[in-house]
């Protein structure tokens, strides 16, 4: 357990209000989310069935809550982990056509995570993915979305200031674009970590590009990425700097999909060739499904963000250890 305690912390506003404040919030970025992209709120899974090979493994470490069900005995049914491919198969089966999309309220059981004050075991993001050409898989791409996101981040500020003018953090005016491996090159004694403090301090918002693939000094992945839904050259974070807690704070994970090309590349990189098999990747090999890009945006960090709070157990209900209730409490930090 890793927790911040900012000195002299006062919230400026109470709990009713710090609710009233993330209906707000919540409300007016997903009507900006939808404009911006062009993409549909739709209904989405809590669960998947393992044997389709749609949940996200993230790093592939982290353990998926799972059960199973009386009227499917032999099957094991996994609580999501994000909706990365369920999205793309999404899109062909509701008949989405070309820049169109679609985003949904995900939640998630993530019962591996390291808690902190910006991390919890209950996972709330809009995830979203839209469709593009194959012609558009490239940079330039991922950089207009990202920015169209930021928009829709600031545009959201606007109206959090407007009706709490106390209680709102400001953000910075653009967004900065740089590479896992120029911060390699840059800081090459520093961790990933320190180097996306050092470069979001600088920047205020950045967006880190090309997560997952070895760099090339340490030989090691900036950060894992798991290997069959974002292509590692055309991904990243979208990060800002968290004055309150002097670090870094992830809003966003997103990139540009897998390619059929891309697909086998990562996989025989990540030594899980066998996933090739499985029905998602087996439609995306025989070109059943549309080349696509798409995120996550975390709901609760987003609140944190934009309202300064020191602590995302303000903005959500959670489970905490003891310990860091106990320390929250002592500071002035009122945990939901």
């Amino acid at each position: 357990m890793s927790l911040i305690l900012p000195r002299d912390y006062q919230p400026t506003l109470t709990i009713r209000d710090t609710e009233a404040a993330i209906v707000c919030i919540r409300d007016t970025f997903q009507a900006e989310l939808a404009s911006q992209l062009n993409v549909q709120r739709m209904s989405a899974p809590l669960f998947v069935d393992k044997a389709t090979g749609l949940n996200d493994n993230l790093n592939g470490v982290e353990r998926p809550v799972s059960f199973d069900m009386k009227a499917m005995p032999d099957a094991e049914i996994e609580i999501v982990h994000s909706l990365a491919k369920w999205k793309r198969l999404a899109l062909k089966k509701y008949g989405f056509r070309m820049h169109e999309g679609l985003y949904t309220n995900m939640n998630a059981i993530r019962r591996d995570e390291d808690l902190d004050n910006f991390h919890s075991i209950y996972v709330d993001q809009w995830d979203w993915e839209k469709i593009i050409g194959k012609t558009e898989r490239n940079l330039n791409t991922l950089e207009v979305t990202v920015n169209q996101i930021f928009k829709a981040i600031k545009n959201t500020e606007k109206v959090v200031a407007s009706r709490y003018p106390s209680s709102t953090y400001h953000l910075p005016g653009h967004v900065s674009f740089v590479t896992t491996q120029e911060l390699e090159d840059r800081w090459p004694e520093l961790t990933p970590e320190e180097r996306e403090d050092r470069i979001a301090q600088e920047e205020k918002a950045v967006f880190l590009m090309k997560i997952g693939d070895k760099l090339k000094r340490s030989g090691q992945p900036h950060d894992g990425r798991a290997p069959d839904y974002d292509d590692w050259e055309l991904n990243g974070d979208l990060i800002f700097w968290y004055e309150p807690l002097q670090r870094k704070l992830e809003i966003s994970s997103m990139g540009i999909r897998v390619s059929e090309e891309s697909l086998r590349s990562q996989l025989k990189k990540a030594h899980a060739e066998e996933r090739l098999d499985l029905p998602f990747h087996q439609m995306l090999l025989n070109g059943e499904l549309p080349y696509t890009i798409g995120g996550g945006i975390g709901q609760s960090r987003l609140c944190m963000l934009l309202l300064g709070k020191a602590h995302i157990g303000e903005v959500q209900a959670s489970i905490w250890p003891e310990e860091m209730v106990e320390a929250c409490e002592a500071n002035n930090i009122k945990l939901l």
